[in-house]
């Protein structure tokens, strides 16, 4: 069965960083893409970045600059650097098998102005 767990993160201030991480396991791994979405508290989730099995990334526009998204086949993980936090960042991060409606459990992160 298919599991994905995030971890990393936390309460930082404005124009700090987090780095956060999804561990895969159940699938093979190295033939989905993979993305980070976020939801605050009110809105929809929405995504923030995504990489395509061979390594290729995609960012959405309000994040573009500042994250960067990577992967590990060997290892299955898949991480999401974050730099430059905004308040408007926080959000439960959940990382997902592009085309799937496999996900974690989220990760919390808090951006304090």
């Amino acid at each position: 069965q298919v599991l994905l767990v995030e971890s990393g993160g936390g309460l930082v201030q404005a124009g700090g960083s987090l780095r956060l991480s999804c561990a895969a396991s159940g699938i093979n791994f190295s033939l989905y893409g993979m993305g980070w979405y976020r939801q605050a508290s009110g809105n929809e989730r929405e995504s923030v970045a995504s990489i395509t099995r061979f390594g290729s990334p995609i960012y959405a526009e309000s994040v573009a600059g500042r994250f960067t998204i990577s992967r590990d086949n060997a290892k299955k993980m898949v991480y999401l650097q974050m730099n430059s936090l905004k308040p408007e960042d926080s959000a439960v991060y959940y990382c997902t098998c592009i085309g799937t409606s496999f996900w974690g459990q989220g990760t919390q992160v808090t951006v304090s102005s």
